[in-house]
């Protein structure tokens, strides 16, 4: 019983339970009310007919007297001696046919014989309904005398009331038996449904939010064979779908994420990070002017012959195994990896971002590169030598190009750089009077000379040591 209590309040604190409840109750009270109205009239008209059957004495009085031929005088007196105490005649009133008052007898009248119409009765009820006045017309005694008797009808009113009363209680029972009906048999098959409905979309919508297990509905504990059925397992299909589909969409994310990181790291591994990004807001060239780097060639002596000798799998694998550990190198000591063409590699220092030691780190990333080479060699047994030339300048830095896009640089210090390498000894690393004056106090240097640069002329070189 508590059970069923609790399921009925819990019921009526539901919106839609409370706009049922208003709907129903109060078209079942103007229902009740517009069928009932005319009950409450047929019982006044029962009553007040009841009154009129009082007066049936006074009434055959008349009748008799007129027919022996009594006077209006004698006729009042014997009409007037009818009335007895606590009845509910009150009074009347005598006229004859022509509208002449014979007379009245106890309480007056308030309808006289100008409210008569021709040969009909006249009933008017007082406004506070506690006098009831009924005219007869001459028609009905010989044409000869009219007949008004006043009632007392508050015992009719009385009993209206009470009998309103009944009518009120009857309707105001009879609405709450059939609200609560109502609302109970739609609590069960239809509120309580739609309640946990709305409880399953927020544990769906969290469930989706959070990207957590697909939770137990309460609404699918119970198989239902209506329509209210069709409707929740509509909403379950419809989570299933929109759970696939955002698993589905997380996955594809997911892959173009990770193909995206994949563009991300390959772009990286062309271009310097500003440039690619530089590139991506914009698709115009890219230059910009560096009043002062440090650029590194290293060249693979002996190369092109070496490459007659082996396989074309071995010769690609130990460009790779070299270039990956000169390119470690360049990690190391922050510098940028311009390019690679054939069997030369080109590092620089001091750009994109500004390097305060550019010419320091090159020399040191020159050194490590000597002991790195001596680590390789052919499947023959035959070592491995390179070639450095390092110069430091001014140079313009860039991306030219729609396709197949590549980060160079150039100027007169780029030129002069290559001629270091190519001027070079096999072993050494040949740098330039610029670079020597930067990084002599850090670095052991012996001078080369004077020597005959192709396009140049006669510059003074250096060989760094160590």
């Amino acid at each position: 019983m508590l059970k069923q209590v609790k399921f009925c309040l819990n019921l009526f604190q539901a919106k839609l339970s409370r706009y049922i409840v208003t709907w129903v109750f109060t078209s079942i009270v103007v229902i009740e009310i517009a069928i009932l109205i005319p009950s409450y009239f047929r019982r006044q008209d029962e009553l007040l007919s009841n009154l009129e059957n009082v007066s049936t004495e006074v009434f055959s009085s008349l009748v008799y007297l007129i027919q022996q031929g009594a006077d209006s005088q004698e006729i009042l007196k014997i009409t007037s001696q009818k009335l007895k105490p606590n009845s509910v005649i009150l009074g009347g009133a005598i006229y004859q046919a022509n509208g002449k008052l014979v007379g009245t007898f106890g309480e007056k009248p308030t309808i006289s014989h100008i409210h008569l119409v021709k040969d009909k009765i006249i009933r008017v009820q007082s406004k506070n309904s506690t006098r009831y006045d009924v005219a007869w017309p001459a028609s009905m005694f010989a044409g000869k005398y009219i007949l008004i008797i006043r009632h007392n009808s508050t015992a009719v009113k009385n009993e209206l009331f009470a009998f309103s009363l009944r009518i009120a209680g009857l309707i105001f029972i009879i609405s709450v038996f059939v609200t609560l009906t109502t609302i109970l048999t739609l609590g069960v098959t239809v509120i309580r449904p739609i309640l946990q409905l709305r409880d399953d979309l927020v544990i769906a919508g969290e469930a989706i939010t959070n990207d957590s297990d697909d939770p137990v509905f309460s609404t699918m504990s119970k198989k239902r064979q209506d329509e209210m059925g069709e409707v929740i397992l509509a909403f379950y299909q419809m989570f299933a779908r929109v759970r696939q589909e955002i698993r589905e969409r997380q996955q594809v994310e997911i892959r173009l994420r990770n193909e995206q990181e994949k563009s991300e790291s390959l772009l990286l591994n062309i271009l310097p990070a500003e440039i690619a990004h530089q590139l991506k807001q914009q698709q115009s060239a890219i230059a910009n002017r560096f009043d002062e780097v440090t650029i590194l060639f290293a060249d693979l002596v002996n190369f092109t012959e070496l490459a007659t000798q082996i396989s074309p799998i071995e010769l690609v694998n130990s460009l790779n195994h070299i270039f990956s550990s000169f390119d470690r190198l360049a990690q190391i000591y922050g510098l940028e990896k311009i390019k690679t063409i054939g069997d030369a590699y080109m590092v620089v220092g001091g750009l994109p971002n500004p390097h305060p030691n550019h010419a320091v780190a090159i020399a040191k990333m020159a050194l490590d590169m000597q002991q790195e080479i001596t680590k390789f060699k052919t499947s023959t047994g035959q070592p491995f030598q390179i070639r450095i030339g390092i110069n430091t300048g001014s140079v313009v830095a860039g991306v030219i190009g729609l396709k197949k896009f590549s980060y160079d640089l150039w100027g007169d210090a780029v030129n002069l750089a290559s001629r270091m390498e190519s001027h070079g000894i096999p072993g050494k690393i040949h740098v330039s009077e610029v670079t020597y004056l930067l990084i002599k106090d850090e670095f052991q240097l012996e001078e080369r000379g004077i020597i005959k640069i192709k396009g140049r002329g006669e510059l003074t070189t250096y060989f760094l040591i160590a």
